[in-house]
């Protein structure tokens, strides 16, 4: 393979551009809120994770699977998608209805943590301010029938759109709750555990993170945790306030925290393989 090779979501892609803009960790936070909506789901979170134990841990292992399969070479994507599919193979959960054994990779599940992933990103980044068109909304939704892929689902049957997006939560909605699980979450990210130094960042930052991801939820996820949120147009000013804050610290220095993807792809590849959104066409 060669060293100049773009990967899955080459420079021309809505993704690679996209996937630089620091408002991506509120998505990010916004997507475990809706995810742990669905019942099954969410208790194969429980069963099989350290969450409490090992938060950041966790985070930084899904920020480096989405760093790689972005700006990684294809072969690392394909490797990375690989790894996840041959960890999700081995783990079993129990329904919390039938007491039923099931496995977490059933495309159902890959289906709605994908979408929830997806939903989220693409929200955030419109409503933080971030440049992307109805078309290149699209775009961005199209471009991850790819991740969906890597996950071990058909791209046939992901959604290729924000209105097929909207379809599927349209027909999924009847079958979520927040049960007990999923306020386990809901506690979990409102005071995540963290390392005694970092007591003071997180009672700084984290809790303006956790109340703008879940203020950026749909109404309905609001109602089915049953707490209020603001008023759309207050958590909209809010995503823009927090969006602008954010992009003014530089995107280089941005880019040193580990695991420094975007530094490697664009030393892979040139300096004029850096995501910008002004590259984005309208």
């Amino acid at each position: 393979m060669s060293v100049r090779d773009p990967g899955l979501f080459t420079p021309a892609s809505v993704t690679w551009q996209a996937h630089g803009d620091p408002m991506m960790w509120v998505a990010g936070i916004r997507a475990l809120y809706l995810q742990a909506l669905h019942p099954r789901a969410v208790r194969a979170v429980i069963e099989n994770s350290d969450f409490r134990e090992d938060a950041w841990g966790r985070l930084r292992r899904t920020a480096d699977f989405v760093g790689t399969t972005t700006y990684g070479t294809t072969e690392a994507a394909e490797r990375a998608g690989a790894r996840v599919r041959r960890i999700h193979d081995t783990l079993r959960a129990t329904d919390p209805d039938t007491g039923r054994t099931y496995r977490i990779d059933e495309p159902e599940l890959l289906l709605w943590v994908h979408c929830a992933e997806i939903d989220s990103y693409v929200h955030v980044l419109c409503r933080s301010g971030y440049p992307l068109s109805d078309a290149l909304a699209d775009r961005y939704v199209a471009e991850h029938r790819e991740s969906a892929r890597l996950v071990g689902l058909d791209p046939a049957g992901v959604p290729g759109s924000r209105a097929e997006l909207a379809a599927y939560f349209a027909s999924v909605r009847p079958s979520l709750a927040a049960g007990a699980d999923a306020r386990e979450i809901d506690d979990f990210l409102r005071r995540p555990g963290v390392h005694p130094l970092l007591l003071p960042a997180r009672a700084l930052l984290w809790p303006h993170v956790a109340r703008l991801a879940y203020a950026a939820l749909p109404p309905w996820a609001h109602a089915l945790y049953g707490r209020p949120a603001p008023p759309p147009a207050t958590v909209t000013r809010r995503l823009r306030l927090t969006g602008a804050a954010l992009r003014t610290v530089p995107a280089r220095v941005r880019w040193q925290l580990p695991p420094k993807h975007i530094l490697r792809a664009t030393a892979r590849l040139g300096p004029g393989s850096r995501p910008d959104p002004r590259r984005l066409e309208p």
